[in-house]
Parts: C-alpha cells; sequence; structure tokens
C-alpha cells in the first residue's frame, strides 16, 4: 500500500501568464506558495478475490473491470498513460473542498502519479512528477489549464515559477527570512465562498481572450517580480505587498466575465472595508476560496463582516509532494 500528501496551493500573483497560450509566446511567471492542507491518495494492489478489476474511491465510488470505463478523467487517463495491468483500489481524501480554485485538480494528479510511481517501485523527481502531471492534464486528457498547479504541488514552497517560451519551467525558491514567512502566513486568511465550480469552464474563457488582453497579462507578468521583491525587502512593504494584490485583482477580474460576480464582488468589498489590504479570488475565479491580505490586528474585524463565509486557518508548506507511507509488498 502506498500513501501520499500533496499540497494545495495559492497563487499571489501572475495567474493567467501560466498558460501555454500565453507564455509560448510571451513567457509566464507565478508567484505562489503552498499550504498546510493536502490532498491524499491512497493506492494499492486489489486482491484478486473481487468480480471489478479496479475500485476509486472520491466524491463517487466506482469499480470496473477495466481502467477504459473509469469515470474519473485523470485516474482513468493515468492508468491508461502508464498501461498499468495490476488491479488497483485507489482512495482519494482532501482537506479542502474540490473545484475551490486551490490548485485541487493538479494536487490529486500529481499525487496519484506519485504512489503510481512508488508501487513500481520508483522514486521519481519532482521535475518529472510536475512534467507528466502537464502533460497527463494538458495533452492526454485535454483539459484548459495551466502549468502553474502541477508546479507548485510538486516541488511545494514559496517559489517564482517562470515558464519559458520552450515550455520549460524554473522554480526560483523565494528567499525570505524566517520573521518575514512568519509574518506573511500571518497575513493570510482564506475564506470558502461555498461555490465550487469548474476551473476548465472558466479558463477556456480567459484562454479565448487571451490575445485581446496582452496589456493585462503583460502587467500581470511584470507584478510577479516587483512582489518578490517586496516579499524580500523591510516589514512595512507587506502593506504594499497587499495594494498589489488588489491591482492584480483588477485586472484579473477584467480577463473574463466569470471570473467575478456580484456576490464575489460585495465580499471583496466587505473585506476591504474592514480593513484588509488586498482581496482576490483564488483559481480561475468564478467562487471557491477567496484570499484576504490583512494585517492580524484586522482578523477579528474581517472575520466579523464576512461572517457568512467559512473561514479556514492556514500556515505555509515547503515540501511537496511526498510518499508517507510505503508497503509496496502489502495489499
Amino acid at each position: 500500500m502506498i500513501i501520499t500528501k500533496t499540497p494545495f496551493r495559492i497563487s499571489f500573483f501572475g495567474g493567467g501568464t501560466d498558460y501555454p497560450e500565453w507564455f509560448l509566446t510571451n513567457a509566464g511567471a507565478v508567484l505562489s506558495t503552498t499550504i498546510d492542507k493536502y490532498c491524499y491518495i491512497t493506492c494499492r494492489r486489489l486482491p484478486p478475490f473481487f468480480s471489478h478489476r479496479h475500485r476509486v474511491v472520491y466524491s463517487a465510488v466506482e469499480t470496473v473491470a477495466s481502467a477504459e470505463e473509469i469515470k474519473h478523467p485523470a485516474v482513468r487517463a493515468a492508468l491508461l498513460w502508464k498501461k498499468i495491468e495490476d488491479g488497483l483500489e485507489i482512495h482519494h481524501d482532501g482537506d479542502l473542498p474540490a473545484r475551490s480554485g486551490l490548485g485541487s485538480s493538479s494536487s490529486f494528479t500529481v499525487g496519484l502519479l506519485n504512489a503510481l510511481y512508488a508501487l513500481e517501485g520508483k522514486a521519481v523527481s519532482k521535475r518529472q512528477l510536475a512534467e507528466d502531471s502537464i502533460y497527463l492534464e494538458q495533452s492526454v486528457i485535454g483539459e484548459a489549464v495551466g502549468s502553474q498547479d502541477q508546479v507548485a504541488a510538486s516541488f511545494g514552497g514559496l517559489n517564482l515559477i517562470e515558464f519559458q517560451r520552450d515550455t520549460a519551467f524554473v522554480v526560483n525558491p523565494v528567499i525570505i527570512d524566517a520573521e518575514k514567512r512568519e509574518a506573511l502566513s500571518e497575513h493570510v486568511m482564506l475564506f470558502f465562498t461555498g461555490i465550487s465550480r469548474i476551473a476548465a469552464t472558466v479558463a477556456e474563457k480567459k484562454i479565448r481572450s487571451i490575445k485581446s488582453r496582452t496589456v493585462e497579462l503583460q502587467r500581470m507578468y511584470e507584478m510577479v517580480w516587483e512582489a518578490q521583491a517586496l516579499l524580500q525587502g523591510p516589514d512595512e512593504s507587506l502593506g504594499k505587498f497587499g495594494a498589489l494584490l488588489n491591482e492584480s485583482w483588477k485586472l484579473k477580474r477584467s480577463l473574463s466575465d466569470g471570473v467575478s460576480s456580484e456576490f464575489i464582488d460585495s465580499a471583496v468589498e466587505v473585506a476591504l472595508g474592514a480593513g484588509a489590504l488586498g482581496v482576490k479570488i483564488l483559481g480561475a475565479g468564478g467562487g471557491g476560496f477567496l484570499m484576504v491580505f490583512a494585517d492580524p490586528s484586522r482578523h477579528a474585524a474581517i472575520k466579523s463582516a464576512l461572517g457568512r463565509l467559512v473561514f479556514v486557518p492556514i500556515n505555509l508548506d515547503n515540501e511537496g509532494t511526498r510518499v508517507v507511507l510505503y508497503e509496496p509488498s502489502g495489499l
């Protein structure tokens, strides 16, 4: 039996420039961090006592005679792509809801591939896991997704990730001292809007508008480097970091009419009115988690003002996907 633990992520700046439709022509970059909320994948070879060949458990339970019959797109694609011949039982558990802007789909894919490789007795690099997950989601499944989530989930930590025109990516850890890292973590608040959405649906609208949003996306790319400089500057620069988040949100909101809504706009204004320095919807938009960036002294007031939303406390993660149980000979 194999169990993998893969973090979810929050993206501060650059989201949208990680789509191949953008970075293959213009280059892209994202500033993001993984958090202490995880996707767990349990995988074992299925004993030969059952009428079914594979059992997959997530929000649904599938028992099928072949991989081709599996409905879960990532599981079906992974088993077929890797030509898995053994019958498998795969369980998924997550700390937070799926389809909520935290890169959960890619965390699932990365964690699943990590488990499948471990079941084969292979310890592969974080880079290979990221590259394989990007290929699986974009080329095999054909989803309209970017490339940042797979890299973040594989590598973990606070990083500036560059996406180059030759499809290569470079992971640059953002070096800050422990005190600044703690201050950054303490400024971040997550609130669940209660709205789940399929990211690819929102992303498709963004992708269609990329050619007409060159100015906005180029500015969002530049903000990544500005934000990195602020994080590595004096403590008071966190206020400027929050203001930059607001500017980024306005640009992101303009990319597609599916990014925001009257409900989301209202929540953003309420948080800002209660003292937040910056607010944005995470992921593709349309729902999911609202990230509020605020001095800890304003947290109580913000939680009270956003009382209808579910507050989720988080800390930063620094490890990326890992195998937490390795019993390759056990069923």
